[in-house]
């Protein structure tokens, strides 16, 4: 999977957004809030409630996935994207983290279809 696809994927997502909170550096947006931030070579995407839920995933690809700067206690991981993670499991992760994000949102700001 490559970065076009990527972002593609994510904006494909119902009320999805892209936006750029920081020069250069896009993240796809549900009712405001990031669900997905879209680095060229790397995914960052919640990953669990906490940081120990997320640690699951980083413990069955040490040296793809670490902790998010900043909000990996919240359960973010940055996700190199180069192969060895499947195709299939990062677009799972992608949904999930969108889920995750959805489902926090006020009633009135969800996606209709989500």
């Amino acid at each position: 999977m490559n970065h076009d696809e990527l972002v593609a994927y994510c904006l494909a997502k119902p009320g999805a957004t892209p936006d750029e909170p920081w020069d250069g550096d896009l993240v796809a947006k549900v009712g405001g809030k990031i669900f997905a931030f879209l680095g060229t070579d790397r995914l960052g995407v919640k990953c669990g409630r906490d940081a120990d839920e997320a640690a699951e995933l980083r413990h069955r690809y040490p040296d793809t996935v670490e902790v998010m700067a900043y909000i990996g206690r919240h359960g973010w991981n940055s996700v190199t994207v180069d192969g060895t993670i499947p195709d299939d499991e990062l677009l799972e992760l992608v949904d999930d983290s969108y889920v995750a994000v959805v489902a926090k949102l006020p009633k009135r700001l969800r996606p209709q279809s989500a």
